[in-house]
């Protein structure tokens, strides 16, 4: 795995080689995902993304980075295959809330139990106490402390 060079910091520096770790492991497990679910990945993600808490179709277009007429094409398929439904959005009267159906939640946690995403083998060989120093440092990332 090789991070691009980057003429930034050392956290830009470590950036690249995260997200350079990330590239190399995640077209496999998206084929896995699409595999197991008959969808494609895109369709497959929004489903994800609906787990937690149904979304209008904006927030679904700033969550995931898709355009808004490709997320529209996406939740209509997705409709039409009974996985999602729309809804009045309670505070909104021209907005729509997109949720999850039964079947929606049952597919796509059946994939995500086919398709494990195991850490790759590179991470699987580190210390339990490099995993901690990993784990704490994430963690306060991932919670934005200052």
């Amino acid at each position: 795995m090789r991070a691009r060079a980057t003429s930034g910091s050392e956290a830009d520096r470590i950036w690249q080689m995260l997200v350079a770790l990330v590239w190399e492991t995640r077209g496999e497990w998206r084929h896995k995902i699409s595999d197991a679910s008959g969808l494609p990945f895109s369709r497959a993600r929004i489903l994800w993304r609906l787990l937690d808490a149904s979304m209008t179709l904006k927030q679904i277009v700033d969550d995931t980075g898709s355009d808004a007429p490709a997320v529209t094409v996406a939740v209509n398929d997705l409709e039409d295959r009974g996985l999602v439904e729309r809804n009045p959005h309670p505070d909104n009267r021209r907005a729509k809330l997109v949720s999850i159906t039964s079947s929606g939640q049952q597919l796509i946690e059946a994939a995500l139990r086919v398709a494990r995403d195991d850490a790759p083998p590179a991470m699987q060989r580190l210390s339990k106490t490099d995993l901690a120093h990993l784990s704490r440092i994430l963690e306060r990332i991932h919670s934005r402390e200052p």
